[in-house]
């Protein structure tokens, strides 16, 4: 079986070691070069969509900011999944919401911002504070601004009219004004459905950010009654979309009710844990789905954490003697994730006592949020 995967990043290097042993062959399109890239060594394999999807029994993808023609033409083969809607709507916070509202999950209010005139009018029926959120393009934090008080009215259209007039989108970039969320923790649930409608979930994971960039994700235990919210709305929008593949939901939790915040239709940063937490993998899981193998148990075999490693850092080996470390071979830069650590235990309070020792021999300033982490769960 071969699979052509959009975009040549991490993710597609961790389907890739997870497709080995099914004798799934991984090749990545890289859409910016328009290269065919092997995505563990980024030796050149070839050039052009086309070719590559000749070369695909299956196409997928890794993230969901895919130029329209591109996903245009994967669908045209009848072998793309999740398929162009799927990926069109993790791209564009309005047909994100439209979905949302389509499949009935509890979500904020808002409304689409394309002028001034639609900024006033956001303001006079949701009311301060505001979250505002670039329609397309926005990811770890970017395209978001902050509107708490009326002295700050103008100041943040200026900045926000100023982006829509530049945006590289053009006419298509638009903001979404939602309303704040007072919220107590923010956990995602991992999910993969095949075509048949089947379904393997993952428990719930509580995400820890720093900057808008996630930093801790842990998996150690969940209230029954959350995460059976959490399936149903995931099942719901699922099946909405007929999705066929692994999708990662983002949640508020606001004392014990769940607001879906994001959809990402794909593997995602806070699944990662399941690579040495769960009994399946999600990016095997994955995998399966696509490619019409049965689904995998997503049973979580043991409470585990990852922590992002972000920007130029230093990691040194002798974590390894209590974590599991992966590398994404690229080059450092602030903001960028570089790789990830996976640590597990055998219980919740254990693993809250490895996240201290870990803690140890890391810098503070460059892994944010590990003693919260820990105290978190004790």
């Amino acid at each position: 079986m071969k699979v052509l995967v959009l975009g040549a990043g991490q993710l597609a290097r961790m389907m890739a070691l997870a497709g080995a042993p099914l004798n799934i062959k991984i090749s990545a399109y890289d859409v910016r070069s328009g290269k065919i890239v092997h995505p563990l060594t980024q030796e050149v394999l070839g050039q052009g969509l086309e070719n590559g999807i000749a070369d695909a029994d299956v196409i997928t993808a890794e993230f969901e900011h895919i130029a329209p023609d591109i996903l245009s033409v994967c669908q045209a083969s009848g072998r793309f999944y999740p398929g162009e809607e799927a990926i069109l709507t993790g791209g564009d916070r309005r047909k994100e919401k439209t979905l949302l509202d389509r499949a009935g999950v509890n979500n904020a209010r808002y409304q689409v911002i394309e002028n001034r005139d639609d900024y006033d009018a956001a303001i006079a029926k949701i009311g301060l504070p505001l979250i505002l959120k670039s329609a397309l393009d926005g990811y770890d934090g970017k395209g978001q601004w902050r509107l708490k008080t009326d002295r700050d009215i103008d100041a943040v259209w200026q900045d926000i009219g100023q982006f829509l007039k530049t945006s590289p989108q053009g006419s298509r970039q638009c903001v979404i004004a939602e309303e704040f969320v007072p919220f107590d923790r923010e956990v995602s649930l991992i999910g993969a459905r095949n075509a048949q409608g089947e379904l393997e979930i993952y428990p719930l994971t509580e995400n820890i950010h720093t900057n808008g960039i996630l930093s801790v994700s842990i998996s150690a235990g969940e209230n029954d009654a959350v995460q059976s919210q959490a399936e149903a709305m995931f099942k719901s929008v699922a099946d909405t979309l007929n999705y066929v593949g692994v999708l990662a939901i983002e949640f508020f939790d606001v004392d014990g009710t769940l607001m879906v915040n994001e959809i990402a239709p794909r593997v995602h940063n806070s699944g990662h844990w399941t690579q040495q937490g769960a009994d399946v993998c999600q990016f095997e899981n994955h995998l399966r789905a696509v490619c019409d193998l049965p689904l995998g148990s997503a049973k979580r075999i043991r409470p585990t954490a990852m922590i992002n490693i972000v920007g130029n850092v230093t990691v040194p080996t002798s974590v390894m003697h209590q974590a599991h470390v992966h590398w994404y071979d690229k080059e450092p830069r602030p903001g960028r994730k570089i790789g990830h650590i996976n640590l597990c235990a055998d219980s919740a309070s254990t693993l809250g006592d490895t996240l201290d020792s870990i803690a140890e021999l890391l810098v503070d300033d460059e892994f944010p949020a590990l003693k919260l982490a820990a105290d978190n769960l004790r």
